[in-house]
């Protein structure tokens, strides 16, 4: 059987981007057991209200819901566990600097199968106040705006 190659997306946390202004981004690996492989290639994950913490030099995925195996047997994992995530020594070190400051917290952006193996993309994230939630969507709407007055345009000079 060949090698899986490029990358699939299995979920990804839309939310995480408007709530939260992201500082840094990291690619980690997951521990996972096989039902939850299997889960996961079958599409199915949410990380609506997954974080991620540092606990012992060691990296941790929490509240993030992958459905038990349909086909599992009595060895069926637990939806919403803990993982632990495979980051480098320095990686982690670096994070929890950034999180120990106050009011950074990480964040998993998209959960994917790399290669054939899976991934988690993290984020140092700062949450956003509610102003800058509006003020980002009006600059958004203010875009798309000028972009379709523009292509208007273009399209009666043509």
């Amino acid at each position: 059987m060949p090698r899986e190659r490029g990358q699939n997306v299995v979920a990804t946390n839309r939310k995480a981007r408007h709530d939260y202004s992201i500082e840094d981004t990291y690619e980690a690996g997951l521990v996972l057991t096989g039902t939850e492989v299997k889960s996961l290639r079958a599409g199915r994950a949410s990380l609506v209200d997954g974080y991620a913490f540092i606990d012992g030099g060691e990296a941790w995925l929490d509240a993030v819901h992958i459905p038990e195996y349909n086909q599992g047997t009595w060895n069926n994992h637990p939806p919403r566990r803990k993982r632990k995530l495979l980051l480098h020594k320095e990686q982690i070190l670096k994070i929890h600097n950034k999180t120990k400051e106050g009011g950074y917290t990480l964040v998993p952006l998209s959960l994917y199968f790399s290669d054939g193996r899976a991934k988690v993309e993290l984020a140092v994230a700062k949450g956003k106040r509610e102003y800058d939630k509006r003020q980002a969507l009006r600059e958004r709407q203010d875009k798309r705006e000028a972009d379709r007055a523009m292509s208007s345009r273009r399209h009666l000079g043509e």
